[in-house]
């Protein structure tokens, strides 16, 4: 299968320990892929490799046909690849519009549309009465809604979201769900990492399922609920 994000074969290794061990995953235009594991499994290593955070030690990594494998941080970010973390990295003592002209600063667009812009996106996520406090006033799942916001900045072609809904208020939570939803429904690829199943079943079009470093099931969601092998990672036998 051809996706806008591929990895093949990828290897991750942290001294004795194999995070990932020979993972291909493909996620086509506007496609959420959800995945799921238990704590271990090797899914924020896979995002940390994608997004060149981590240096694999096996395989390939490829967006929209280009290797990628090996590029640094900023520059996989400038083909278009956005993250968002767990616990989320804003810069905590910068006002929320500050937060979102950081990732634009490089921009040949005027001052006044990048403000309009990170205006907008901040209205988008209802943080537009808070654009001029600093970020560490807000909660966690404002800090989070702010820093999915930052990164849509760029309008990446794929997004990685590593546990978007925990910690998060239910109403909050449904909040966010509609932003993912919204991003496919505009052609934004999504890599999604959670562990409320609830959440990640409703949104996904497709789902991994990784335990110790490898995959042990993919397909929709009826397919992962009746997986045995997903079952046993859970459950045990």
């Amino acid at each position: 299968m051809t996706g806008l994000l591929e990895t093949r074969a990828l290897v991750k290794r942290f001294g004795g320990i194999t995070a990932l061990d020979g993972v291909d995953v493909s996620v086509r235009r506007g496609e959420v892929v959800g995945v799921i594991g238990v704590n271990g499994a090797g899914k924020t290593t896979l995002m940390n490799c994608v997004c060149g955070l981590s240096r694999p030690d096996g395989g390939e990594i490829f967006l929209d046909g280009k290797r990628i494998t090996r590029s640094a941080p900023h520059d996989i970010a400038h083909l278009g690849v956005g993250r968002t973390f767990q616990v989320p990295r804003v810069f905590r003592r910068m006002s929320l519009l500050d937060n979102l002209l950081v990732p634009v600063l490089d921009a040949a667009a005027p001052d006044w549309e990048l403000e309009r812009r990170a205006a907008s996106m901040l209205e988008r996520m209802q943080l537009l009465e808070l654009r001029h406090n600093h970020a560490e006033e807000l909660s966690g799942g404002q800090q989070k809604l702010l820093e999915m916001a930052r990164m849509l900045m760029r309008e990446p072609k794929v997004v990685l979201l590593d546990e978007p809904f925990a910690g998060v208020h239910p109403t909050l939570c449904r909040f966010m769900i509609e932003q993912i939803e919204a991003m496919a429904a505009a052609g934004t690829s999504v890599l999604l990492i959670s562990h409320d199943l609830t959440s990640i079943y409703r949104l996904s079009d497709r789902i991994v399922a990784l335990n110790q470093g490898q995959i042990i099931a993919e397909g929709d969601v009826e397919a992962i609920r009746g997986s045995p092998a997903v079952i046993e990672a859970y459950l045990g036998t």
